[in-house]
């Protein structure tokens, strides 16, 4: 594996990354011969190196997506346009991992008011679920699969809302221009590429179990679509046209909340409580974001419901705390203190971290520099910490009833970046939870609903008999830790995620912009990537083509390539720790900006 190969192109305005790599062709200055410079379209599977541009770029798991955000930044967008018209298209392209029926998380940087900006778009609880959802009529709780299949398990959903916010307040085109990619899309169709068919056929057992959603995503013979094939989706391109049209106002009050309350609430395989009442009061909430600062850098990640800032923050205090002095990349006393912080961490999530407006989480508390020299004195000459860590006691902090670890989170979440050329900065994850969500699609709208209840613990009480922090939670509280006037205001509790949209600042302005879906890995996956970048001094694509090792307090996990070193993995186990193989984790997508003003950008292959 080569991970130091550097590679410039030249006068490239924008470039898009994932498991393809993008660059538009662009002149720098018409007046100027020197300078000018064409570069041909490129297209790839993955990358061996960083690629480079001046005045923006666009990072996402899908081409048609980010080219769509390409085609926004050329129109005269800025970042926040461009993200929305991304997210847009992959409620098109990739219906299994976001959509119009899901949520998110955004993590920020407005350039005009040189301000760091949090974004909670995070599914809902109705006001009428409760954990005894979750049970059979024995009074057992469900097997899993039956929990994240169908009505009962959905969400309100705040994707839409949460664009539209971020739209008004910070972008600068029309919502009909946002969706007009999207919807030509939907409308003349799309090659189906194989992760779409693979995870299609994966999930096709569930998909048919609802004849809405088997329509959607078969041949006309009934069969799953399969790779290759064109896939036209009119219904959505009809909801896109409506939405950008009328605004969010008919998904969350008219026609469309309408259509979706009688889907969920009619489901025969298992009807759900979401009301037009829980879609009414949903509101995408302005959070303070979580910040710690890790060396020369200031970072910023999302705060509760999310866990994924304040953890990863933890994580970077647990590293300076013990100095960056003599780690080395692949070492295995390196990768073992890695573990060891990433456990440490996960000990004090899975014990603390929930939905703040509803369960006091001590954040501050454990974000203190003090704290982190306390916690990381437990780890002796780099041997294993035996799992599970007890979670420790930060001064000041008030013990919440136990959050616990979810044994089911899911992976199926999508991660997009955007840095425009006033440097405007925007880092998104989205999801359904589940691939392809409950499996519930609207009737003539032409999306898939999510399974994000399915985030709460499924039962009150943990194993001890203690309240679950994480737990559902009925009824509505004041939304107390949103800023402004929406802190005023009633919501149903939102089930903890692990997403972690992350932006680091440096001397005061944007640095770094990462992200990755992965479910619970997330948080270790960002993790290994940026002390690849900040540590190790590491080019971008090689801190994210760099094999991770990933610890949640469980059984530790390295990725396959590291896996096969069966020296290193036999050094890491003579440390205590007998690795699990997680074959690839994550999937990163990230924009540096280098103090010679070249955007970075870098993407998992």
């Amino acid at each position: 594996m080569n991970l130091f190969s550097p590679r410039t192109l030249l006068s490239v305005s924008a470039i898009g990354l994932a498991s393809h790599i993008y660059a538009d062709t662009v002149i720098v200055n018409e007046s100027d011969p020197e300078v000018r410079r064409e570069v041909d379209v490129r297209f790839g599977p993955g990358a061996d190196a960083s690629y480079f541009a001046r005045n923006g770029m666009v990072t996402s798991s899908s081409n048609h997506a980010t080219f769509a955000g390409l085609e926004i930044l050329r129109a005269g967008g800025n970042a926040f346009d461009a993200a929305a018209a991304v997210q847009m298209v992959l409620c098109v392209t990739e219906p299994y991992a976001s959509g119009l029926g899901g949520g998110l998380f955004a993590m920020g940087y407005d350039a005009d008011s040189d301000e760091i900006f949090a974004l909670d778009g995070r599914e809902e609880s109705p006001k009428a679920f409760h954990a005894g959802r979750f049970k059979d009529d024995a009074g057992k709780v469900m097997p899993f699969r039956d929990r994240i299949t169908g009505g009962n398990a959905v969400g309100v959903p705040g994707t839409l809302a949460a664009f539209v916010k971020l739209q008004a307040e910070h972008g600068s085109m029309s919502l009909a221009e946002i969706c007009e990619p999207a919807i030509r899309i939907a409308r003349d169709g799309f090659r189906v590429p194989e992760t779409f068919a693979a995870n299609l056929k994966h999930h096709w057992d569930r998909i048919s179990l609802f004849p809405e959603s088997r329509r959607l995503f078969s041949r006309p013979d009934g069969s799953p679509l399969q790779a290759g094939d064109l896939h036209t989706n009119p219904e959505l391109a009809d909801t896109l046209t409506l939405i950008a049209q009328e605004g969010a106002n008919v998904f969350y009050h008219g026609a469309i909340a309408q259509d979706i309350v009688r889907a969920v609430q009619t489901d025969p395989v298992q009807a759900g409580v979401l009301t037009m009442e829980d879609l009414a009061r949903y509101q995408p909430l302005d959070r303070s974001p979580v910040a710690v600062s890790f060396d020369q850098y200031s970072v910023y990640g999302m705060p509760m419901p999310s866990s994924g800032g304040a953890t990863l923050g933890l994580m970077l205090n647990l590293v300076q705390a013990h100095g960056l002095e003599n780690l080395r990349w692949g070492d295995a006393d390196t990768f073992s203190l890695l573990l060891n912080i990433q456990n440490l961490a996960f000990a004090d999530r899975n014990h603390y971290m929930a939905d703040a407006d509803f369960v006091d989480v001590p954040v501050d508390e454990l974000l203190n520099p003090a704290y982190a020299s306390e916690r990381v004195a437990l780890i002796q000459s780099n041997q294993a910490i035996p799992t599970p860590i007890k979670y420790g006691k930060p001064a000041g902090a008030v013990s919440p009833p136990q959050a616990q670890q979810l044994q089911h989170e899911s992976q199926s979440t999508t991660h997009f970046s955007v840095v425009d050329r006033d440097r405007n900065v925007i880092s998104i994850t989205s999801t359904l939870e589940q691939h392809f969500g409950s499996g519930v699609a609207v009737p003539g709208r032409g999306f898939l609903l999510n399974n994000e209840l399915t985030d709460f613990n499924s039962t009150q009480h943990d194993k001890a008999g203690e309240l679950a922090a994480n737990r559902p939670t009925p009824g509505l509280l004041p939304r107390r830790t949103a800023l402004g006037a929406a802190a005023d205001t009633l919501g149903g509790k939102r089930p903890r995620s692990s997403m972690s949209p992350t932006i680091i600042l440096k001397d005061g302005q944007p640095y770094l912009v990462i992200g990755s879906p992965g479910g619970s890995r997330i948080i270790g996956v960002v993790f290994n990537a940026l002390l690849n970048t900040l540590v190790f001094d590491f080019d971008l694509q090689a801190a994210i083509n760099a094999p991770r090792v990933i610890g949640r307090n469980g059984r530790p996990e390295m990725e396959s390539p590291l896996y096969r070193d069966t020296t290193l993995r036999q050094e890491l186990k003579e440390r205590g720790f007998k690795m699990v193989d997680a074959q690839a984790a994550g999937s990163v997508q990230a924009i540096r900006v280098n103090p010679n003003g070249w955007l970075e950008g870098a993407a998992d292959p």
